[in-house]
């Protein structure tokens, strides 16, 4: 089977390095062939290609995977126009402005569409959903904080929606996937702290509400440390408030928690309390455990059309998570822009062992 990766830059290495571990894992009767297409060409020992249509044409790929920057996602997405294969995509789908409407048309021949949102993959978020769904538990309140530090990267982004979309679409998946979010307030900074320009969206802070829920939450590019939390309450069948709270890659990448609880006359009673266990004897896997995840379900599918062990993040789902991400960007009352650059040149500095920097 064929996988072309387009754009071998941070995100795309690390789908290449994903497909590695599979074939390395011996998962599939023959290897997977593995391409990519990029603006310079060299950078890893597999075929490369100058184009999207050249490499579709010679290559036949399977499996596309679209990995360049985000502001660059739709020129690869509607290249893909009359693609019958399966579609990867890095988050977020587009940029505000792209046209939503054109772009499903192109890909409505598409034989699947996944939108990378791996914190789905995460046991946490696997384990609370199956609790929730289980019990029959409805949701109350949601918030979520949500940051790492993007100051100085040289990534173009479009900005904070970049990193907003995972707790959004969290929120939703975990306590009610049938319902829309429905924002009601959005406030955010803008400044420059991103190559893209000098007033980008690097946080936002909102409100709103899931089938009568409240939701509240704050997300950064901006934000020094990295920090990732869901929390949750809900409220059982027999009127009893649940408890829950998610943490995601702390201490280290991959390194994610769940605890589930009530609270009682004696004390809390823990009803979860659950934390991803991580193997450090395969160095290749640090940072990509649950992108692995993803990718399998993909591969298998293609392969042979079993159904995903998590149900794809399908194009119909990217585009509504796409139009709140719109909403945020458009509608938020912002100060700025701040001053990042406070010297004569921006700063920007390459190191892609910096794990804060990741995703």
């Amino acid at each position: 089977m064929n996988v072309l990766i387009v754009g071998l830059g941070y995100a795309g290495t690390r789908f290449l390095q994903a497909f590695q571990h599979l074939n390395k894992k011996n998962a599939y009767s023959h290897p997977l062939e593995l391409a990519y297409v990029n603006r310079s060409p060299g950078r890893a020992a597999i075929k490369s290609f100058r184009t999207v249509e050249a490499a579709l044409a010679e290559f036949k790929p399977a499996i596309v995977v679209v990995s360049v920057s985000d502001g660059n996602h739709i020129e690869v997405l509607n290249s893909l126009d009359g693609y019958e294969g399966f579609v990867i995509c890095e988050k977020p789908l587009t940029k505000p402005s792209d046209d939503l409407e054109q772009l499903q048309t192109r890909l409505k021949r598409t034989n699947r569409f996944c939108l990378d949102l791996v914190e789905r993959y995460s046991d946490a978020t696997i384990a609370l959903k199956s609790y929730v769904n289980k019990n029959n538990l409805r949701l109350i309140r949601a918030n979520f904080y949500w940051g790492k530090d993007r100051i100085h990267d040289y990534r173009p982004t479009t900005g904070v929606i970049s990193e907003i979309i995972h707790p959004l679409d969290l929120v939703q998946w975990i306590a009610d996937p049938g319902s829309a979010l429905k924002l009601e307030q959005v406030q955010g900074v803008r400044s420059d702290f991103s190559i893209s320009g000098p007033d980008v969206l690097d946080s936002a802070a909102i409100i709103g509400s899931l089938n009568g829920a409240a939701v509240t939450g704050y997300s950064s590019f901006v934000n020094i440390i990295r920090k990732r939390e869901v929390d949750f309450v809900f409220a059982s069948p027999d009127n009893k408030l649940v408890y829950a709270t998610a943490i995601y890659d702390t201490p280290v990448w991959d390194k994610d928690q769940l605890k589930v609880w009530q609270k009682t006359s004696s004390g809390e009673q823990v009803i979860l309390d659950l934390t991803t266990e991580v193997d450090e004897t395969e160095e290749e896997l640090s940072t990509i455990r649950k992108l692995v995840r993803l990718v399998e379900d993909v591969t298998v599918y293609a392969a042979s059309g079993i159904e995903p062990s998590q149900p794809f993040a399908d194009l119909e789902t990217s585009i509504r998570l796409q139009k709140l991400l719109n909403e945020v960007d458009r509608y938020a009352k912002t100060i700025g822009p701040v001053q990042y650059v406070v010297g004569s040149e921006r700063e920007s500095y390459y190191d892609e062992n910096n794990l804060e920097r990741l995703g």
